[in-house]
C-alpha cells in the first residue's frame, strides 16, 4: 500500500473504532487485507505467540527483532527457532548503528547503567524507526496486562512517532488466555521464562520477577523505568 502519512492516519482512526472490539484472528485479517506484504510483525522473542498468530493468516510476514547486541543467548536461540519454525517468516534483524564495542569507546562503559534510556535509544528506539519506515504497519504484541502504562492499548491506532498504523491484536488478551494460546498450540518460549524471567529484555536489564509481583518489575529493576521507548 502507497498512502500518505495523512491517508495513513485517517484508515487508522477508522479502523481504531471499527475493530475497538475486534479478536486477534479478525485485527490481524484486516490488517493482512489492507497492508499485504507493507507490514511487518515486531517481536522480542520472549515467546512466539504473536508470529505463530500472525503466520497463520500470512505464513511469509516479516518479523522485526531488535538485536542490541546485550541480549541473553536463550533470547537469540528463540528467534534462530522462530526461523526455522516458520520457514516462510522473514527475520528482520535490526541493528544499531554502532557495536557495543563502539557504544562503549564513545559513550564509556555499562551506559546501560549511567543512562539507560539514552542506551534503549540508540540500541532500540532508532534501529527500530529505521526499519519502520520502509513499511506501512507495524504489529505489536502489546497487551493491557502488561502494565499500567499499557492499561489503554487499543487494537488499531495511529503511531506518530513512527508514522505508520500500528495494531495490537493481542491487546485485550488476559494472562490466562495468552497461556492457553501457548499450551495449545505448542508454541515456543523463551527457557528463561521458566527461571522467573518474566519479562525479558537486554540481559544487563533484565532480572527475576518476585513471586506475584509485576512480571514488569524485572525490566530496569531499581530504577524509575518502565520502558524502553518503543510503545509509550
Amino acid at each position: 500500500m502507497t498512502a500518505s502519512r495523512a491517508e495513513l492516519a485517517a484508515v487508522a482512526t477508522e479502523a481504531a473504532e471499527t475493530l475497538a472490539e475486534a479478536d486477534a484472528d479478525e485485527a490481524v485479517r484486516w490488517a493482512v487485507e489492507q497492508f499485504g506484504d507493507d507490514l511487518i510483525v515486531a517481536s522480542n522473542m520472549q515467546d512466539a505467540v504473536l508470529v505463530d498468530v500472525v503466520a497463520k493468516i500470512k505464513p511469509d510476514v516479516d518479523v522485526l527483532f531488535l538485536d542490541t547486541g546485550y541480549h541473553f543467548a536463550e533470547t537469540l536461540g528463540v528467534r534462530d527457532a522462530v526461523a526455522t519454525v516458520y520457514p516462510d517468516v522473514r527475520i528482520i534483524d535490526a541493528r544499531p548503528e554502532q557495536t557495543v564495542a563502539e557504544q562503549d569507546a564513545e559513550h564509556g562503559p555499562r551506559l546501560y547503567e549511567r543512562d539507560p534510556n539514552q542506551c534503549c535509544h540508540l540500541r532500540k528506539v532508532v534501529p527500530l524507526r529505521r526499519t519502520l519506515a520502509a513499511y506501512s504497519c507495524w504489529i505489536t504484541g502489546v497487551r493491557r496486562v502488561d502494565a499500567p502504562t499499557r492499561a489503554n492499548t487499543p487494537i488499531v491506532a495511529w503511531d506518530d512517532r513512527n508514522g505508520l498504523v500500528k495494531v495490537n491484536p493481542l491487546a485485550a488478551w488476559t494472562d490466562e488466555e495468552f497461556d492457553d494460546y501457548l499450551r495449545r498450540h505448542g508454541v515456543l518460549q523463551n527457557p528463561l521464562v521458566g527461571e522467573g524471567y518474566l519479562s525479558i529484555g537486554c540481559a544487563p536489564c533484565t532480572a527475576k520477577v518476585a513471586p506475584g509481583a509485576d512480571p514488569r518489575s524485572g525490566r530496569w529493576a531499581g530504577t524509575s523505568k518502565t520502558e524502553c521507548g518503543l510503545h509509550a
